[in-house]
């Protein structure tokens, strides 16, 4: 019998422009209650630009919550209704001023399952072209090239921590 834990209350308790938070008391399988606290986020869709050289095209940027800088695939929010794949291709244009002709599904992660139901959707840029990047208001990147065994090699160290990244980059080195 599959474990399971059902909601018996809840209580949105913040909302905010990216995430909401709620408590809920749950009955565990064993008919002992529980409080869970969860972030509910929209989710969001990133995307590993590779040109036919192998070489990637990363943004680094502020991350406030670590209070540094870190190195990341083009990545955003998803909308309302949007498909993860629309989403993913305007990241890579308003980023990077990258248009790719072939896209490819690297599947989902789930970032932090303990508390927050966020799903990432991954992908694959390949046969690129440039555009005019659009970076949204208050966005500050700056593009970083690496060929991908590079990256390969970054990611499997620990010198790239983000999981988006370290998980498009090692299912793309085991691609190509």
């Amino acid at each position: 019998m599959p474990h399971y834990e059902k909601k018996l209350d809840g209580k949105e308790i913040f909302r905010g422009r990216i995430l909401r938070v709620e408590v809920d008391q749950v009955e565990l399988e064993n008919g002992a209650v529980s409080r869970r606290e969860v972030v509910r986020h929209p989710g969001g869709a990133a995307i590993l630009p590779v040109d036919a050289e192998g070489n990637a095209t990363l943004v680094r940027q502020f991350r406030y919550a670590f209070g540094r800088e870190i190195l990341e695939i083009p990545a955003g929010k998803l909308e309302p209704g949007e498909d993860p794949k629309t989403a993913a291709v305007r990241e890579l244009e308003e980023e990077c001023g990258l248009v790719a002709g072939e896209i490819t599904d690297l599947g989902c992660i789930y970032p932090s399952v303990g508390y927050d139901d966020e799903v990432i959707y991954l992908f694959l840029a390949r046969e690129l072209s440039t555009t005019v990047a659009r970076p949204d208001d208050g966005e500050f990147v700056t593009l970083e090239q690496y060929p991908l065994e590079e990256l390969t090699g970054m990611a499997e160290r620990g010198e790239i921590r983000d999981a988006k990244t370290v998980t498009a980059i090692l299912k793309t080195s085991r691609m190509l």
